[in-house]
């Protein structure tokens, strides 16, 4: 399909997506509302338009998190959250959604008063305490449309279900009051591993601010929701009968009275809730030793008690400087386009959700303010720990957001491989094969990637470098990226019979792609040596690369000159050269212009239904390597083929879960992931 026809489909209704509210930027397959870490992932799987009130909300996989919502109007009451069958409600009307890099906003209608449902997942990117907060916001108001004064009350639950993956273990619970009314849940027997990618340590909470005009209970869902319907309030009583998640359904409910609710909104009733464990992570230290720590807020806070009442007082700031950073999200994406826009603003959090800010204890128990170190899970895929051909997709929202968070990234990868515990000769493919155990792999078994991992690693130590203006990487490691960088020498020109990132087409030969990666990487180190003042490695690589580029092209070049190979030698493939993008954000210029040229027109003449597919060897792509690919384009009409590709597969309605960046061309139907953080990767166009 070439693009003419692509630009007639792209403007056709989506009638899968058509839906009776107003959607702003558009209906994603999943909303977002409460992500902050791999184990706070909240969604409403939406697919082609099913509302808040509609269905439960999921956990990424899929599996259930009880979180229920009532609006009692003049003794009416209605459903504004979840799914919950009781005998008294009926269901409030959805009137919009919009969200943003932060926020996910519904309008529901309950008769003659609006209710605005604003879900906050702050990205503080910038405020490395902030940041580590596994605490999300749920504000609701409500305001009369009919111009007359309405009585209003609201209720929130949440289940048992938000702790565990499995429904048949027993849980206990606690409510403490004071200034701040929590509800804390966790399992009775406390396991540091998961079950179903849900951890079985660590407590669920559900909080709100303290006052005359709030009530709470736990107990079964169907006696505390209907006290609410028949009431208006809560009977401030506790359920201590602890049992299994699923046994009678234990809640967790606070009701507020707002009194009355007139043509001026009502100040917000604001909630959170969040899920905390400590230790978070294990990782492996020097002689094989377990390091317990912990996530990065524990340096400010004695008590979770404490946390929560700052996280709440904070509110108003905290929602002033989400609204700032999805100003400056927006504006900047929208100098590229709006579709860019909307893709964007719906990766941020995504790809924020799979990031866990860590630091460790000294010998005298204090808190090691120095050692910071960053975890990401590998969601969705192999559940490992700091993929690094995961954190390279992500990379561009680091570098963007705040490259920071990158270095805290690579330094357990860079100071695990420098205790030389890791056997081989190339960079390791993650830090452990389970998350949250980051305990290395000392036999040197893990997946094994040689040529895309040295690449990546110094692809990412450089552009740290360039965009931080911090040499204190490379100066520690410089080792280790001389190590690597030998690798590609000897590997890169002709790459052997290797996976690269992509390890679901299979392993290839003579991949053009990875000659590619390989050789931006030597010249990477090129740079590297040039900024520590060793110009010999210096030039030695410089001339290395300035031998291999040539080659290169000769072997991966068609010979009809229209463009780039899969893979040395096969005339009739190709595929996307993603890896090009390394090239202008190092501005190393390894490659000609001509080269990117080539490419740009030969893209528009291959694009099906959703895009360009990965390469030859299947018809399915990435969204993330589509828009690095978008990227490197060399004019706005393919730049824009790309992003619109993504826009219109992330639009479509024909999913319901999180964005997933595995999709097929030619229907936009899902593979097998979702939730990524490789999404970060949709901000490659903001990163260069």
């Amino acid at each position: 399909m070439g693009l003419t026809k692509f630009f007639a489909l792209i403007t056709l209704t989506l009638t899968a997506s058509a839906v009776s509210w107003n959607a702003t930027p558009f209906n994603p397959a999943s909303v977002p509302l409460a992500v902050r870490s791999p184990y706070l992932s909240a969604w409403l799987p939406q697919g082609a338009g099913t509302t808040l009130n509609g269905v439960w909300p999921q956990f990424w996989t899929g599996s259930t998190l009880g979180w229920a919502g009532y609006i009692r109007v003049d003794g009416a009451t209605y459903t504004f959250l979840g799914d919950p069958v009781a005998a008294g409600a009926i269901s409030a009307v959805q009137k919009s959604i919009e969200f943003t890099s932060t926020q996910s906003i519904f309008v529901m209608t309950a008769g003659p008063v609006d209710i605005n449902v604003n879900f906050l997942s702050p990205v503080e990117p910038t405020d490395l305490l902030k940041q580590s907060i596994p605490f999300s916001y749920l504000a609701l108001s409500a305001v009369s449309t009919d111009g007359r004064s309405h009585t209003v009350s609201v209720y929130t639950d949440i289940s048992a279900e938000w702790v565990s993956g499995d429904d048949s273990l027993t849980v206990n619970w606690t409510t403490s009051t004071g200034n701040i009314l929590t509800h804390q849940v966790m399992l009775e027997n406390q396991l540091y591993i998961e079950y179903s990618d849900y951890i079985q340590q660590g407590a669920a909470y559900y909080s709100t601010p303290n006052s005359s005009s709030v009530t709470y209970q736990t107990g079964q869902d169907v006696v505390v929701r209907a006290q609410f319907i028949n009431n208006g309030v809560l009977a401030n009583t506790e359920d201590t009968n602890f049992r299994a998640v699923s046994d009678n359904w234990p809640v967790f409910a606070f009701a507020h009275d707002l009194d009355t609710a007139s043509t001026t909104a009502t100040v917000p009733v604001i909630y959170t809730v969040g899920h905390v464990r400590d230790p978070a992570i294990q990782y492996i230290v020097a002689n094989d030793v377990y390091q317990p720590r912990s996530i990065y807020f524990w340096s400010a806070y004695s008590s979770i008690a404490d946390l929560i009442s700052d996280f709440i007082g904070d509110y108003s700031t905290a929602l002033g400087r989400a609204q700032a950073f999805d100003q400056k999200v927006q504006n900047d994406a929208l100098a590229i386009s709006s579709n860019y826009a909307g893709v964007v603003a719906l990766s941020v959090r995504q790809a924020f959700g799979a990031l866990e800010l860590t630091l460790s204890k000294n010998s005298d128990g204090r808190w090691n303010t120095d050692d910071i170190l960053m975890f990401l899970k590998e969601i969705s895929s192999d559940g490992n720990v700091n993929t690094v051909d995961v954190i390279m997709p992500a990379w561009p929202i680091l570098l963007y957001a705040n490259p920071t968070l990158g270095k805290y990234l690579l330094l357990g990868l860079l100071e695990y491989q420098a205790t030389g515990q890791y056997p081989n000769a190339w960079a390791a493919h993650d830090l452990g094969s389970s998350y949250p155990n980051a305990t290395g792999h000392n036999a040197g078994n893990d997946e094994a990637m040689p040529l895309e991992e040295c690449g990546n690693m110094l692809v990412m130590a450089l552009s740290y470098t360039q965009k931080s203006n911090d040499t204190s990487l490379i100066t520690q490691y410089t080792d280790l990226l001389n190590q690597w960088t030998g690798y590609l020498v000897a590997e890169a020109l002709i790459p052997a019979n290797q996976i690269s990132t992509d390890d679901f087409a299979g392993a290839l030969a003579n991949q053009t792609n990875l000659a590619i990666k390989g050789v931006i990487g030597i010249q990477a180190m090129s740079v590297i040596s040039g900024i520590l003042g060793d110009t010999v490695n210096q030039q030695n690589y410089s001339s290395i690369v300035q031998r291999y580029v040539p080659q290169i092209l000769n072997y991966a070049t068609s010979s009809d000159g229209l463009h780039l190979t899969l893979n040395y030698g096969n005339e009739s493939s190709w595929g996307l050269s993603y890896n090009l993008y390394a090239d202008k954000l190092l501005g190393t210029n390894v490659f000609p212009e001509s080269v990117y040229d080539m490419q740009t027109a030969w893209y528009a003449t291959v694009v099906d239904t959703y895009g360009v597919p990965l390469d030859t060897r299947h018809t399915y792509t990435k969204s993330d390597w589509e828009s690095w690919t978008a990227a490197i384009m060399t004019n706005t009409t393919t730049r824009d083929m790309f992003i619109d590709s993504v826009y219109k597969y992330a639009a479509d309605g024909e999913s319901n879960q999180p964005l997933g960046d595995w999709y097929e061309t030619l229907n936009g139907a899902v593979y097998g992931f979702r939730a990524r953080p490789v999404v970060g990767g949709h901000l490659a166009l903001l990163a260069l």
